[in-house]
């Protein structure tokens, strides 16, 4: 009668036919007594008779339950034992209270009563129930599972925990090896290949070109890739995943094996590589290798980069960009720039904070012809700020005169959509004059000699970047050429182009090629730039301080300053240039503080040694011979601990470079 009781439908089944059979007897016993006390008998019978059965047959029922129940229990139980993964069911101690077959086959050294989970995993078994529905990745010596956890019973769910232990080894495996063989493009190109066997003979080129080709066929011959050749200086491989990562671990040295190629026994051959890694499709990893090679080459070329989910890696990069003769491609950008400054109302021109004679110089000379051709052009120059304000102060606005300079508050006033903005001396967004301005334009132009920068502007109509350019004055005296009548400017307006390439020249001492001194050729007659360099008696004081309290670490001259002084953005780029000048001295640096509470690092160089690849490491940038950095939340001595580190993972990096270079000479 247990399971009678247990089912309450019956009960009120039961219960009802009961009440039914007396309703009808109290009926009857008001209507008639005598045929009450006939019909009682029967209907007891009757009714007795019918819930006799009904309770025979639920009682058969419930008792055919009861043994699948009893059927389901065991066989659940046996199923759980005999479950082909492995299960577990722990105590919140961590200790091992149950196991089935599976688990003694998968952990038999581990499957004791008593033992502690630990000796699988350290992961406690309430962390299971975190990712209770896509598992916990554990490894276990060479196999690896993925955790699932439940609770066995309701009662229990404070006390025990059922883990189930799924082996994905050979899936983790499979998934391994799809990464590895994972198809990579490599883009690799010769920098400057036309101008290196330029002059050469036949037999020469010829030579050159099979060194070059088996270098690479051995490259791409250790691996299981592929190798092509599009033109005589450019190259396409793809590669397996498992084999980049040996690369990359080895600092791509094929770049080292490269320079050991001589040409005339004067100059070396420098490869640029692009790597594209992360694309879904071959297409969409030849997209980023060529992204990659182009940010490469916009660095100055000897290096391979690597573009990452966070910007780019890079390696190499030890050699000076190699000067391209040919002025085919200024001559392009000067003829799409003017038609650009022809279909603008307005053009404005402005250059990085902090403006410097470059910066300024090279706006001024731009905008002084684009004004020739008739166009109303300002350069956009923060005065209280600029270092260049004697440059700036040999324009001054006379009435009636249309103002040359324009400060970045009035240039973002008076901005349209169809306006045209260039920016030149620097392509990073976080330094230029005015961000404001920038993002109102329409148009942008960019016109810079900087080695390229992971966070540049992506976005501009021309992007007009040599590395290997002395300045951007440079590089604006070469465009203006083109621009006919328009481009022959008067003397003070040339004289601050010159001012520009001399300031970035050390007076054509530092980073000087054949194009820097045609350049200055043409604005040779256009008057001297000496007095734009001259400093007073103070400035000159600050600066032999600085350059007295310097110290010798690593052929590196390192000068902090502890003082502050408004013109220490300009005495520390001199002190620095100062410093140069002390034998076995191969680069400097000076340490001071600013006005925001930054330490600025000004970095120089003979080229012995490449200050950017130094400030780099720090967050900075610039060119192998002058580089910078702002360094946030710390002081000059902290500074000067992590400039002498870098110092250090430079000189550790350079070591096999040189050793491979002196092995080949």
């Amino acid at each position: 009668m247990k399971n009678f009781y247990r089912d309450g439908g019956l009960v009120i089944s039961v219960a009802a036919l009961i009440l039914a059979l007396i309703m009808l007897q109290g009926y009857i016993y008001t209507r008639d007594t005598n045929v009450f006390w006939l019909s009682a008998p029967f209907i007891t019978l009757i009714g007795g008779f019918v819930i006799g059965k009904l309770i025979q047959v639920t009682r058969k029922t419930f008792q055919y339950y009861a043994r699948i129940d009893e059927e389901l229990e065991y066989k659940k139980h046996m199923c759980v034992y005999s479950f082909p993964m492995a299960a577990v069911i722990v105590d919140s101690t961590g200790r091992i209270v149950w196991t089935n077959e599976q688990f003694v086959g998968e952990f038999p050294d581990c499957c004791e009563y008593g033992t502690s989970l630990t000796a699988i995993t350290d992961i406690e078994p309430q962390k299971f129930f975190e990712h209770e529905q896509d598992g916990t990745v554990i490894t276990y010596g060479d196999r690896v599972f993925r955790v699932f956890a439940r609770v066995p019973d309701e009662d229990d769910a404070k006390e025990l925990t059922l883990l189930f232990f799924k082996n994905i080894t050979e899936f983790k495996a499979l998934e391994t090896e799809k990464r590895l063989s994972q198809p990579v493009v490599v883009l690799i190109m010769v920098d400057g290949y036309e101008e290196l066997i330029s002059g050469c003979l036949e037999s020469e080129k010829a030579h050159v070109s099979v060194q070059i080709d088996k270098l690479l066929e051995e490259f791409v011959g250790q691996t299981s890739g592929v190798l092509r050749k599009n033109a005589s200086d450019r190259f396409f491989a793809v590669l397996e995943e498992r084999h980049i990562a040996k690369i990359i671990e080895g600092k791509v040295e094929i770049l080292d094996k490269a320079r050991e190629i001589f040409i005339n026994d004067r100059l070396n051959v420098t490869l640029s590589i692009g790597i594209g890694r992360t694309g879904k499709t071959l297409r969409e990893s030849e997209q980023i290798a060529q992204q990659a090679l182009e940010m490469a080459l916009g660095r100055g070329g000897d290096q391979a980069a690597i573009k990452t989910d966070s910007g780019f890696e890079f390696y190499g990069g030890v050699s000076k960009g190699i000067e391209r003769h040919t002025k085919v491609k200024t001559r392009i950008i000067a003829n799409a720039l003017l038609e650009l400054v022809s279909n603008a109302d307005r053009v404005y021109i402005m250059g990085h904070r902090f403006s410097d004679l470059d910066s300024v110089g090279s706006s001024v000379g731009l905008a002084c012809a684009i004004h020739n051709l008739g166009k109303q052009v300002w350069a956009v120059v923060d005065y209280e700020q600029s270092l260049a304000k004697v440059l700036i102060d040999l324009f001054p606005q006379t009435d009636g005169e249309e103002p040359l300079f324009l400060s970045p508050a009035d240039a973002v006033q008076n901005i349209t959509p169809n306006s045209l903005l260039i920016i030149c001396d620097t392509h990073n967004p976080q330094i230029i004059e005015s961000t404001e301005l920038y993002e109102k334009a329409e148009k942008v132009v960019i016109i810079d000699h900087h080695r390229k920068m992971v966070n540049h502007i992506d976005n501009a109509a021309i992007f007009h970047h040599e590395p290997y350019a002395s300045s951007a004055s440079e590089m604006v005296t070469e465009l203006i050429q083109y621009f006919g009548d328009a481009g022959k400017l008067r003397p003070v307006q040339a004289e601050c182009l010159l001012a520009g390439i001399m300031l970035d020249t050390k007076n054509f001492v530092m980073k000087t090629g054949v194009r820097t001194f045609e350049a200055a050729a043409v604005l040779r007659k256009m008057g001297t730039v000496k007095k734009l360099f001259a400093s007073s008696i103070d400035s000159y004081k600050r600066k032999t301080q600085i350059v007295a309290e310097a110290e010798i670490y690593r052929k590196c001259a390192i000068a902090p300053c502890d003082f502050y002084a408004d013109d220490l953005r300009i005495v520390a780029p001199q002190a620095a240039d100062e410093l140069l000048t002390i034998k076995n001295v191969d680069a400097s640096f000076v340490l001071y503080k600013t006005m925001t509470n930054e330490v600025s690092i000004s970095a120089r160089s003979m080229g012995a040694l490449n200050v950017q690849l130094i400030m780099e490491a720090l967050g900075g940038g610039g060119h192998q011979t002058m580089a910078g950095v702002q360094l946030k939340d710390c002081d000059v001595k902290s500074a000067q601990e992590q400039l002498r580190k870098a110092i250090d993972d430079y000189y550790i990096s350079l070591i096999k470079v040189n050793s491979n270079q002196e092995n080949s000479k």
